[in-house]
């Protein structure tokens, strides 16, 4: 099991990690928190010292409830990032998590090297088409709505039945479009009430039947610290567990804030 960035393939026999990059002022946890080259680079170095594969960057913020942002806007915060990790890390494989076809083109031109597709495709019905061209791998979510909208759609037959199906007929039309390497990201948090997001991760393993690559984005998510009645800050070591139980379930990828957590996780799991 493996994808192609850059050239590269990468093996997702051993499980690896995704750094998160927000560059965004209004994201849940770390919104804001990278003002500057300096701390940019600080943090970049950090998680790929710690054990990330690659990084995800993000310049629009899909909290529930989240502000629009204009494709301008994303392009001013993207853009000139990832200039600044290819000058200072050559070698860096950049994960760009946007649904706008757009941005998805310019940055893979400017040298990122995989899309990450909240939308599955279904904001931009040029995205799945333009990754095709590209010939990246592909990050495809499941979300119902936007994330204006997503907590008010969580109403399901049967929750992994209309996931396995959704997924189905993404893939299905992803691969129309020439795309070879897609990686599964359930949603947890996008159109998922908290008990619906434990379920998801309970089952999590039914995922692999569709014989392709799960991400799990569980990292200081509300389902951790709702449940334990605690913020965002204080949620390392419920994720830590989160990621546990995900990594059990067969997941291939964890996306985290906190990459050597995750990378502990990893190496204890594979001792089982």
């Amino acid at each position: 099991m493996t994808i192609n960035c850059n050239g590269k393939l990468i093996s997702l026999e051993t499980p690896k990690i995704m750094g998160i990059l927000n560059l965004t002022p209004d994201s849940f946890y770390d919104g804001g928190s990278y003002k500057n080259e300096q701390e940019i680079l600080q943090q970049t170095e950090k998680m790929l010292a710690d054990g990330a594969f690659c990084i995800d960057v993000g310049a629009y913020s899909s909290r529930p409830n989240a502000k629009d942002v204009s494709t301008k806007e994303e392009l001013q915060r993207l853009m000139p990032v990832i200039e600044l990790l290819q000058k200072e890390f050559p070698d860096i494989i950049l994960s760009i998590d946007t649904f706008r076809s757009e941005i998805a083109r310019k940055a893979i031109d400017n040298g990122a090297a995989i899309i990450n597709d909240i939308s599955g495709g279904s904001l931009d019905e040029l995205m799945m088409k333009t990754v095709g061209e590209l010939k990246v791998p592909y990050i495809l979510m499941h979300m119902r709505g936007t994330p204006k909208t997503m907590q008010s759609l969580t109403q399901y037959d049967d929750l992994l039945q209309d996931m396995i199906y959704y997924f189905s007929n993404k893939v299905t039309e992803a691969r129309s479009f020439g795309i070879h390497d897609i990686i599964l990201d359930p949603g947890f948090g996008f159109a998922k009430t908290t008990s619906q997001n434990f379920e998801l991760l309970k089952n999590l393993s039914l995922l692999n039947m569709l014989e392709l690559p799960v991400l799990a984005g569980l990292s200081r998510k509300s389902m951790v610290y709702k449940t334990l009645e605690i913020s965002a800050n204080e949620a390392l070591n419920g994720t830590s567990v989160l990621n546990t139980l995900a990594l059990q379930q067969g997941a291939k990828l964890l996306r985290v804030h906190d990459v050597k957590e995750a990378k502990e996780c990893i190496d204890l799991v594979a001792q089982l």
